[in-house]
């Protein structure tokens, strides 16, 4: 597809009346950096809960089964996986911007719930308002980046997306590591929580602007891709067609779907089990802390790289990569030990991370025509945010029965399974 700029204007609602309406990235850099912007708090709110509330879990409630204490993500991420559906439907039907301002709304009490929490019911519930809040703000902040920038540089701009999410999720995560040792696990931890959601509020109510009318402009410019739409349908199927497409009916789709959804259960394992794990061998708060910082530290960098790349180099392969990077970090959380050992791991998991993260979302926006674009993210992202619920409940499940080393086993060799199916399935989308 190729970019094309249009002399068409658009209300005072969207962008400031006079000026053209344009895709590309130069074109539309302060609103894409502004959400940058936003997105970044996003990540923040839940780089609170990374490190320190499974050690709440056991220090304040005495939860020791582990499926009981990762119920959380759990919560976290069914909730979060259906809000994503709503909010790639909702903004095509609606547009971005009302999704963006009312999953700030949700964000607004999690912060005070696990600060006066009395029983780990409140964690529970706090989760679930957060999960709405990540759904609703993460996808509509990577639909209207993807909606400003066009059909050039989408990896690039995932790539900038994720960075921003990912590497404020990791200082987040690292302060409030440090802040729980100093001043304990609560409320501290989680007083600047508050100050994310209500400059993120503030941000995307008065300073985002709508971008649904820079998709249609696309959608206007583009012939569609006939190959993913069913025989003798319009170029905007049915929410039904759309949902079946993206999650069975097209194969590379399904791939797509299917390692988005195994890559967010090996995340869902580290985020739940890990911390509970490296506590048990004797490592410091600080330490966890730092490794469960490392992480998406590195995973957030990185992207600004990998994105890049798969806009020259393709999306197909560095996924399999990455999936299979992924898995031998996480073969050293089960065959070595120490410290610096699970460093490794942790950095091996941020960069194969990195190169899945960005291309799956860049290729599904690839193959999925402007029209119908928002609704097949939202779709993907429904696999892929299930995957934290699924891989807390099956780590859970399997270290209480078999252990904690052999449930982050297991997950290792589901992703790199994960990973030999996009190399057999998939086709190239770049």
């Amino acid at each position: 597809m190729q970019s094309r700029k249009a002399n068409v204007q658009i209300s005072s609602t969207s962008i400031p009346a006079g000026n053209p309406l344009r895709l590309g990235l130069l074109a539309n850099w302060q609103q894409f950096t502004l959400l940058v912007i936003v997105n970044a708090f996003v990540g923040a709110m839940v780089g609170l809960e990374r490190t320190v509330v499974p050690l709440i879990a056991q220090a304040d409630f005495g939860l020791t089964s582990k499926s009981l204490a990762l119920s959380f993500i759990v919560s976290f991420g069914i909730v979060k996986a259906l809000a994503n559906l709503f909010a790639g439907r909702l903004s095509d039907r609606i547009g971005r911007k009302q999704i963006l301002v009312a999953g700030w709304l949700f964000a607004l009490p999690v912060p005070f719930l696990i600060i006066f929490a009395q029983s780990w019911g409140w964690i529970v519930l706090a989760n679930l308002l957060l999960g709405v809040n990540q759904g609703l703000c993460w996808s509509t902040t990577v639909i209207m980046k993807i909606d400003l920038v066009g059909p050039k540089q989408r990896g690039f701009a995932m790539g900038l997306n994720e960075f921003a999410g990912y590497l404020a999720l990791s200082l987040s995560a690292l302060a409030t590591g440090y802040l729980a040792a100093t001043y304990g696990l609560r409320p501290v931890p989680f007083l600047p929580g508050i100050a994310f959601a209500f400059a993120g509020l503030i941000l995307s109510a008065f300073f985002v602007h709508e971008t649904h009318a820079h998709a249609k402009q696309e959608a206007q410019a583009s012939a569609p891709h006939s190959d993913l739409l069913l025989s003798g349908s319009a170029p905007k199927p049915s929410f039904r067609e759309i949902f079946w497409l993206t999650s069975w009916k097209n194969r590379t789709l399904f791939s797509i779907s299917q390692a988005g959804m195994v890559n967010n259960m090996n995340d869902g394992m580290m985020w739940g089990l890990a911390s509970i794990l490296l506590i048990g061998a004797g490592l410091s708060v600080k330490q966890i802390a730092l490794i469960a910082a490392v992480y998406p530290g590195v995973w957030s960098v990185s992207q600004l790289i990998t994105g890049a790349l798969s806009d020259r180099w393709g999306r197909k392969w560095m996924i399999v990569a990455g999936m299979w990077i992924q898995s031998i970090g996480i073969a050293l959380f089960v065959i070595a030990s120490g410290f610096w050992m699970w460093l490794v791991g942790a950095v091996l998991l941020g960069i194969g991370t990195a190169l899945v993260y960005p291309t799956l979302l860049a290729s599904v926006s690839d193959v999925a025509h402007p029209d119908w674009r928002a609704s097949a993210v939202g779709v993907y992202r429904l696999w892929r945010d299930a995957g934290y619920a699924v891989g807390a409940l099956t780590a859970g499940l399997l270290a209480d029965v078999f252990g904690g080393l052999t449930a982050i086993a297991a997950i290792g060799a589901l992703t790199f399974l994960s990973g030999a199916i996009v190399a057999v399935v998939m086709r190239e989308t770049l």
